[in-house]
This record gives C-alpha cells, sequence and structure tokens, in this order.
C-alpha cells in the first residue's frame, strides 16, 4: 500500500533500447505507475528533461548512443538537477560498475539478468526507494536553505552552539559587529565574545540563556549595549547597513533568543542563539507609551470633549474632561444613558454620516449643570473602538458665537453711523446699540463742550438712568471718572467702580463700569449691577465700539468744517462777484463823473449807472427844496412802469422815515435790510414792497463837511447791502459831491455875475481873530491865499500894531508856521479896508508875510466853487467876504462858512456885476504863476514900487529867500501882464512880446 501511493502519482522517464527493456517498458510497470515515458537514448532523455518535469530516471547501462553509457547520462542529468531521482538498472553488472554509479550520484541501482519477471519487480522497489530518498534530500536541502536563509540575515546575529555554550559557526553580521574572523569565535563560549562585555551583566544574562535552552527552553533576553570603545568600531542599524556611530555612547537595544536544536530522538544536540536590534521597536514602544500618556494628559485638559456611543447611543466612553463644557462627571455623563439626553435629538441624519462617514460643525445649543446654556460645534465620525460606533467631538463656541453677535451689531452700528448727520445722533446710536454689542444694561455717552471746558450728557440708556439715576455734567478734570478719562486719554474698566477714589456718585448701584474716551469729543460709559462683568472679549467689544463712534464723530466733524468751509468758499466768491460788479460800477461811474460838464450830467450819470444791467431796481438823488421843507428829486433812474414812487410816499424833512429822509436829516448812512420788517410801522414800507423794492440805503452827497444831497439805491432783496456794499455806497457819495464840487468850481470862474456874502465871525480858534485880538491890532487880508506843497501863504496888511510885534505874535500861534515882516513904514492903502486908524503910519503900519501850517478857508471855499474876498480882524470882531457863483447854490455855499467857524452870522448878501466879458482878476490869473503874484504882491507891500523906494529889489529878493535876478524877472513879467490886460481891456493893442523877460 505504501509502495502503490508511492508511485501513484509519480512520473516516470524510462530510457532504455527496445531490445534490453526486460523489465523496463511501460507495460511493464503501467499497473503502478500512471505516467510512464519511455525514451531509446540519453539524448532524447535529455531533451525530455528540458521540456517536461520529472519525479524519477530508470536508465539502463547500454544505450544506443555512440560512446554513450547511463552512467554517462547520469553525470549529465546531475548536473543539471542533483536531486532528481535515478535508477540504474544494468544487464548483468558488476561491483565496479556499481562503484561508480554511486560516486557519480545514483539514488539506486538494479542490476538485470534478463529475465521479464525479476527484474520488474526489483525496479518497482527501487523506484519506490529512490523516490522516497529524493524527497528527503529534497527536503533536508530545503531545511538547509531555510536554515542559511535565517542564519544568514543581515538584520539579526546568529549563532550556533554546541550545547555547552561553545560557538560552532557564526554569521557574518554577528562576526562584522565584533571586528572578528569565524576562527576567533570558534569554540569559544557566547558568553565570553566581546558581544556581551559592555552590556551590564550581559555575560551572566547570555550563560544563564544557554543553561536553560540546552536543558530544552526557549530562552529570551533583552540586553542594552553601549559602546564604550570610543569609537572605531562598526554597528549594524535595523536595516543591515553598516553605519559610524555619531555618539560612542549610543545605546542600542536587543533582544536575543536561544533556542534548542533535536535530533530524530528529541534530543538537544546544539543550540541556535540570535540577537536582534530593537532598538526603534524600543523606541516606538516608549513614544506609544509617551503619546499615550500625553494623549491621556490632553484628554483630561482640553476643553474639546470627546464622547463615543454605540449604535443605539449609549455611551461607551466620556472624555475625562466633560466637565469643562456641561459641568458633569464623566460618571454623572454615563448615568444619563445616551446621548440625546445631553445633546439633544435629531443631531444629524444617519443616513448623511453613513454616506459621508463624518459629519463636521453641527451647530446646536445645549445647558450645563447650573442652566447655563451653550452654543457648541460637534464633529460626528464612524469609528470602530471597543464596541463603540460614533465619535463626537464637542466644542463650545458660546464665547465666539456672543463675539460673532457683538460684531455683527457692531458692524450694524457702523453702517447707522454712516449715515449719522449730528455729535448727537452718533451719541444716540451708539448707546441704543450697546446692550445689542456688550450685553450690558448701562451705558451713556457724554460730549464735550468747548466753550464751558464740560462733558455735557448727550444720550444714556434707560438702563443707566435706572442704576445710576439722572446724567449730569462733569468738568473736564480729574475730580470725576469721566473728566478723569478724558483728559487722560486712557479707557478705564472697573471690576467694582465703588473702589475708585474719584467716584463722584457714591450713592449709583453701579458695580462694574468702563470709562473709554471719544477722541477729542467726549467720553462713552457703560456698566452693569453685577461686579467683574468685563471680560476680554467685552473689554475688547468696548474698544471697538468706542472707536467706531470716536471715526463717526471725526467724520461729522470734517463733514461740518468742510461744510463751513464751502459756505465760507460760496460766501466769498458771492462777495467777489458782488465785488466785480461794484468795481464794475465804480469804473462806470468814474468815466461817467470825468465825461459830466454839469451837475444835472453827474447826477443823471450816477442814477442811470447804478440800474443799468438789474444792478439795483431804483437810485435817485434828493436835495432839500428852498425853503427847507422836504426832499426833492434831482435826478432819477430805474423805475418800471407804474406810479412813482416818489409821488406816493411822504419826503418831508420833519416827519417822513424814508431812508433818504433820515439820511438827509442826520448825514449819515442809513441801511434798510429788509422793507418787510414794520411794514405797518412806517407808510414808505408798503409803497417800496409794492414795487417789489426789499432793501434799501441811503448815503449823504458830502465833501469837505459840505453836502449837495443824498443818493438812495433801492434792491429787489432783502440784505441786499451788506457791509462792503455800505462802505463802496459811502465812498461813492464822496466821490460824486467831489465831483459836483469840481464842476461848481468849473462854473465858478467863468461865471459873469456872483452873490457877495459878509459874515461876521466869532471864533476864537479862527488864526486871524486871535492874531488882532493878542496883537492889538487891525489884519487885512484882500483873499490872495497862494498854495504851497506843505500849506499856504497869504499877505495881511497891519493896522494899529508894530508889523514886527504882529510877525512876533503869529510865529507863536500853532496854525502859524513862519511869519516874515514886509513892510514896516506904514500901513499900505487897501480898498476893501474900511476901518481908520489915526495913529503914525510910520510906527505902527506895515505888511506881514503869513506861512500857514493848515488848508486855509480860501482853498475850502475854493473846493465849492466860492472865492475869498477878503478877511478883516479887529480885536473885537471878524468880518469874512465871499463871491458865489452864480451857478452856485449860495444857500449851500452858506452852509460852507457856517461849518467852518463855530459862531458865524450872515450880514450882508448882495450881487455884484461884472462889467467885461472876462473877469480881469480871473484873466490874470490865468496869465500868472502863483509864484510870481506872490513876488509882485510882496514887492507892492515891501513899497518896491513908492517913489523913492522903501525897499530895493535886493531887500526884497532877500526876503524872499530868491536871487535878484529871479526877483525882476517875476516883477517884469507881471508888469507886462498886467499892462498887456489893461490894454486889451480898453482896445489898445498889446505889444508883441520879444520873447525875452
Amino acid at each position: 500500500m505504501a509502495s502503490a501511493r508511492t508511485l501513484d502519482d509519480a512520473r516516470l522517464l524510462v530510457v532504455a533500447p527496445p531490445d534490453t527493456r526486460a523489465g523496463l517498458s511501460p507495460d511493464a510497470l503501467e499497473d503502478e505507475v500512471t505516467d510512464v515515458t519511455a525514451v531509446s537514448t540519453a539524448g532524447a532523455a535529455l531533451e525530455h528533461l528540458e521540456t517536461e518535469s520529472v519525479d524519477c530516471l530508470l536508465t539502463a547501462q547500454s544505450l544506443p548512443d555512440a560512446a554513450t553509457t547511463g552512467l554517462d547520462l547520469l553525470e549529465a542529468v546531475r548536473e543539471r538537477d542533483p536531486d532528481l531521482p535515478v535508477v540504474l538498472a544494468p544487464i548483468d553488472g558488476d561491483e565496479s560498475l556499481a562503484g561508480a554509479a554511486i560516486d557519480a550520484g545514483v539514488t539506486a541501482y538494479v542490476p538485470r539478468d534478463g529475465t521479464a519477471d525479476g527484474p520488474a519487480e526489483d525496479c518497482r522497489t527501487a523506484i519506490e526507494r529512490a523516490l522516497s530518498t529524493g524527497r528527503e534530500r529534497r527536503d533536508q536541502r530545503e531545511r538547509a536553505r531555510r536554515f542559511d536563509a535565517i542564519f544568514g540575515d543581515p538584520e539579526t546575529y546568529s549563532w550556533v552552539l554546541e550545547p555547552d555554550g561553545t560557538v560552532r559557526r557564526a554569521n557574518e553580521p554577528a562576526l562584522e559587529a565584533i571586528g572578528a574572523a569565524a576562527s576567533d569565535v570558534r569554540g569559544r563560549p557566547l558568553w565570553d565574545l566581546p558581544w556581551w562585555r559592555s552590556p551590564t551583566d550581559g555575560e551572566a544574562a547570555i550563560e544563564d540563556a544557554i543553561e536553560r535552552a540546552a536543558a530544552g527552553e526557549v530562552a529570551h533576553r533583552e540586553l542594552t549595549r553601549v559602546r564604550a570603545d570610543g569609537g572605531g568600531a562598526t554597528e549594524r542599524d535595523g536595516s543591515g547597513a553598516s553605519n559610524e556611530a555619531a555618539d560612542p555612547t549610543e545605546a542600542r537595544a536587543f533582544e536575543v533568543t536561544v533556542r534548542p536544536v533535536r535530533d530524530e530522538s528529541g534530543d538537544v544536540v546544539s543550540l541556535l542563539a540570535r540577537a536582534t536590534d530593537v532598538t526603534d521597536r524600543a523606541r516606538l514602544e516608549r513614544e506609544l507609551r509617551e503619546s499615550e500618556e500625553l494623549h491621556r494628559v490632553t484628554l483630561n485638559n482640553m476643553t474639546d470633549t470627546v464622547l463615543i456611543t454605540d449604535d443605539d447611543g449609549e455611551f461607551t466612553y466620556v472624555c475625562p474632561n466633560v466637565h469643562f463644557i456641561f459641568g458633569y462627571s464623566d460618571d454623572e455623563i454615563h448615568e444619563m444613558g445616551a446621548i440625546d439626553e445631553l445633546l439633544g435629538p435629531d443631531l444629524f441624519d444617519r443616513d448623511d454620516l453613513e454616506e459621508a462617514g463624518v459629519l463636521t460643525n453641527i451647530e446646536c445649543t445645549t445647558t450645563d449643570r447650573a442652566g447655563r446654556e451653550h452654543t457648541l460645534l460637534v464633529n460626528v465620525r464612524e469609528v470602530s473602538i471597543q464596541g463603540g460606533t460614533t465619535l463626537y467631538s464637542c466644542r463650545d463656541v458660546t464665547k465666539r458665537k456672543r463675539r460673532e453677535e457683538a460684531l455683527t451689531a457692531l458692524h450694524r452700528t457702523a453702517r447707522e453711523l454712516l449715515y449719522a448727520e449730528t455729535d448727537r445722533e452718533i451719541a444716540d446710536s451708539i448707546v441704543d446699540d450697546a446692550t445689542d454689542v456688550l450685553d450690558l444694561e448701562a451705558s451713556a455717552a457724554y460730549l464735550f463742550d468747548t466753550d464751558e471746558n464740560v462733558l455735557r450728557p448727550a444720550a444714556s440708556s434707560p438702563g443707566m438712568e435706572r442704576l445710576h439715576g439722572p446724567t449730569r455734567d462733569h468738568r473736564a478734570t480729574d475730580d470725576s471718572i469721566p473728566g478723569h478719562v478724558f483728559v487722560d486719554g486712557e479707557s478705564r474698566f472697573f471690576a467694582d467702580v465703588h473702589d475708585s477714589p474719584s467716584l463722584s456718585h457714591p450713592g449709583t448701584d453701579l458695580r462694574s463700569a468702563a470709562y473709554v474716551p471719544l477722541g477729542d469729543h467726549g467720553v462713552f460709559a457703560v456698566g452693569s449691577a453685577e461686579p467683574n462683568a468685563f471680560n476680554d472679549v467685552s473689554r475688547e467689544l468696548t474698544d471697538l465700539l468706542a472707536a467706531t463712534a470716536e471715526a463717526a464723530l471725526d467724520r461729522v466733524e470734517r463733514e461740518r468744517t468742510l461744510r463751513e468751509r464751502d459756505r465760507e468758499l460760496e460766501r466769498r466768491n458771492q462777495q467777489l462777484t458782488r465785488l466785480n460788479g461794484v468795481n464794475e460800477i465804480i469804473r462806470d461811474l468814474d468815466q461817467a463823473l470825468v465825461r459830466a460838464e454839469t451837475r444835472d450830467e453827474i447826477e443823471r450819470a450816477v442814477c442811470d449807472r447804478l440800474t443799468t444791467a438789474d444792478r439795483f431796481s431804483f437810485a435817485w438823488i434828493g436835495q432839500p427844496d428852498a425853503a427847507g421843507d422836504r426832499l426833492e428829486s434831482r435826478a432819477h433812474g430805474g423805475e418800471s412802469e407804474g406810479p412813482p414812487y416818489l409821488d406816493g410816499v411822504s419826503l418831508s424833512l420833519a416827519d417822513s422815515s424814508e431812508p433818504a429822509v433820515e439820511t438827509a436829516n442826520d448825514r449819515a448812512v442809513t441801511v434798510v435790510s429788509n422793507v418787510a420788517d414794520g411794514l405797518r410801522d412806517e407808510p414808505w414800507r408798503p409803497a417800496a414792497l409794492a414795487r417789489e423794492y426789499q432793501s434799501a440805503a441811503s448815503v449823504p452827497l458830502s465833501y469837505d463837511e459840505f453836502t449837495y444831497g443824498v443818493l438812495t439805491v433801492y434792491a429787489d432783496r432783502p440784505e441786499a447791502f451788506d457791509d462792503m456794499i455800505r462802505a463802496v455806497l459811502a465812498e461813492l457819495g464822496e466821490t460824486i459831491a467831489s465831483a459836483i464840487a469840481a464842476v461848481e468850481r468849473k462854473r465858478a470862474l467863468v461865471s459873469d455875475a456872483r452873490t457877495r456874502l459878509e459874515f461876521e465871525v466869532a471864533d476864537d480858534s479862527f488864526v486871524f481873530a486871535r492874531l488882532a485880538r493878542e496883537s492889538d491890532c487891525v489884519l487885512s487880508v484882500d483873499g490872495g491865499v497862494r498854495q504851497r506843497e506843505d500849506g499856504a501863504s497869504v499877505l495881511a496888511t497891519v493896522d494899529g500894531a508894530s508889523p514886527d510885534a504882529v510877525a512876533a505874535t503869529a510865529e507863536t500861534l500853532v496854525g502859524v508856521e513862519r511869519a516874515q515882516v514886509v513892510n514896516s513904514g506904514g500901513a499900505a492903502d487897501s480898498d476893501d479896508s474900511e476901518a481908520t486908524d489915526d495913529t503914525d503910519s510910520d510906527e505902527t503900519g506895515g505888511a506881514i508875510l503869513l506861512s500857514l501850517s493848515r488848508p486855509g478857508l480860501a482853498l475850502r471855499l475854493a473846493d465849492h466853487g466860492v472865492v475869498l474876498r477878503g478877511i478883516e480882524a479887529t480885536p473885537s470882531s471878524t468880518r469874512v467876504v465871499v463871491d458865489v457863483p452864480r451857478s452856485v447854490d449860495a444857500r449851500e455855499s452858506a452852509d460852507v462858512v457856517s461849518t467852518a467857524f463855530s459862531a458865524v452870522e450872515l450880514r450882508s448878501k448882495r450881487t455884484v456885476e461884472r462889467t467885461t466879458p472876462r473877469d480881469f482878476r480871473s484873466e490874470l490869473r490865468e496869465r500868472l504863476t502863483d509864484r510870481q503874484l506872490e513876488v509882485a504882491q510882496f514887492a507892492y507891500h515891501g513899497d518896491y514900487f513908492e517913489s523913492p523906494r522903501e525897499n530895493s529889489g535886493e531887500d526884497v529878493a532877500d526876503a524872499l529867500d530868491i536871487s535878484p535876478a529871479a526877483f525882476y524877472r517875476h516883477v517884469r513879467t507881471v508888469q507886462r501882464a498886467l499892462f498887456d490886460i489893461v490894454f486889451d481891456e480898453i482896445g489898445i493893442p498889446a505889444k508883441p512880446s520879444s520873447g525875452v523877460e
């Protein structure tokens, strides 16, 4: 049965010639072997072995191949496969052939005698034996290969030992580790090798392990080997590669195993010792233990809570730190039983979890043991850990959620502040939104009053009113918390405001409080009835809200400043536009005034220019009538269709309040900014408003204290006459009056008839009256006043006093710069003088030249077309005589004299007709200069023309401070001009001028 089982599945190759196959034919073996292949030659056998798998080769000795035998085939097969079972079955074999076959590695040798029965049975037996032997050889060879693979493992140090522990064999890694050869260690006890000298008690541990293995046990030891040689030696790391140790004292961990090797009888015949470097594994195990400890500490102290449940939601694991969020211990959580009791039902959809495997950031709300509400973010994951299938990771985001809500409210507040237009709106907004942003019940905003240096409450919440009472003003000083914070510019947070020494209201119910400055604008205050209400988040949000409000207040202030600047620019642009218009009016009027020949032309031009191009609605010039009872219009312009305005209003100087009348009465500028004000109080206002005159201005036409009437202008809008327009109109009034005066002077020079006025003057400040009184004499002036750059000079005759004494007295007067005696030999004759004096002329008469420091009366009169004819001053009275041309109003001229002195009385008024078409005096003045007239007058009064002469030409020249040649030239010029005029008047042709003076 054993043989049958052996041959049942064997593949047999038979090599023998057909004629020598007795007992070897397939037919003879096929009952025992299911797969038999027969070939005749060795070559055919080798070819078959190349392509087919064979379990056993049976060959005869004699083969048809030339010089080839079964023994040769055996040797050829052994070169290819040393383990293939080969049976040699020669016919009539001998011992020498058997020995040669054994030497060639034959598996079985079966000699044949050539009969048919005997050999077949022997062959079957031999084949079975060969197959068995082949299997054993293959098993041994496989075991040897496996042992060699294990023994030669480059990652393991291995030794084959005798039962007593001496080394029989060592692999290359073990030898290289100690730098030894095989002969160095063979026969030596393993514990005596250098390998085990560095580990602590290494030798004893190895010797003990060997004893246990020799007794039949497998012994394990773990040793730590420390290099103590100081370098040079090479170790192998876990990969088997050589590695130069960077640290000569580096510790390496090894696991040593010694196991017994037994023979067929079970006796221990040898020992196998192996040492494996487990440094990395030990490190990993140590790191794993440390990691486990780290995770254990982390789970116990982290704020996130980890929970694991089974499919029914029952807890299988509860993180030890569960109390951080929920306030319960892990045992109390376990007692709850299911996750739904803690996080609520329907936290997530199971189908979604199965599909995704993990669900993140599921937001839910739960309540802790103290009843406080928490917002959680939960991550859910499918797991398989010790019966748990679902892992929950819970993170408390209550503060973050609160912060997000506060930031959302703060963002809303910031948007509202973008549209706030006033400081109070901003204060109301931050106080109203403080509850949502900060979750504090009391808030207030103080705004700084720069004029009073006071922080004034601009807004406060109902909570502030309830806890603190009405808010009040605070000085910007250290006396109060708001004042101190505003001055210091730093935020103050109080856990209990009652602890502050600056608390100004000890009765307040506020406990926690914060005061934050709003830049230069004020202070923002928030508080609560609970102490310690401010955490890091609420502090940050308070600062953010205050910073937002400060930015809004800065924006409003900038916009307010810009609006004020824009208004100022607009006002200045309007002012500039008006100024340009006014300048245009002035230029236009100046051109008209220059071209005007008469007063009427001036007045018409002014009224027309002022109402041209809608500058003003109406303008007119008025003057008191002859009786002085009312104003009468001299010129007007700009009035539209309809009843004339001036016909509908009273212009009485006694009882009218019309602007022109008021100006005529008080000679001051009158402005009515809005005609509609007091509409029923003054009769002229409805009449003006009916013609759309909404504002008015009236200015006097005055020049050198003389008034030529009033100019009144009306506009179609209120407030049309600002300060600039008023000043321009007032100046324009003076310009018009000056132009009228110039025209009057011009007409006065060409007028044929005059009105002579004689005044009695009682004014002690008049220089001639004072000089006559202090000198006790009579002074007479013929009206000839010469104007100089720095003043004026006048020649006066003296009667009744010494000219030298009068000159000395004159120089003491402020109004006289210099007094010079012209003639001291007696009073000169004067046509204008009516006084007589019996005093000896040789002692008391004469003439003096007075240089006056201020413009005299003659010049003021000339500016208004009036000519000074003479002055006579006595110690008791002074008489002034003037000539007024017909073109000049005599009454106005009298006003000029009246305004020049403090007390004046008109004594006489008469008409003086000219006898020639051309006035002799005017003609003479036109031909001569003032200096020439002055020299001739000085020579005349100095008795130069007397015979005999009282003073020579050199004397007069010296008195005048000129050269004698200049004196004679001036005198001859005057004489020639005088004769020309006289001869022309009487019809005698004048002598042609020689051109030489």
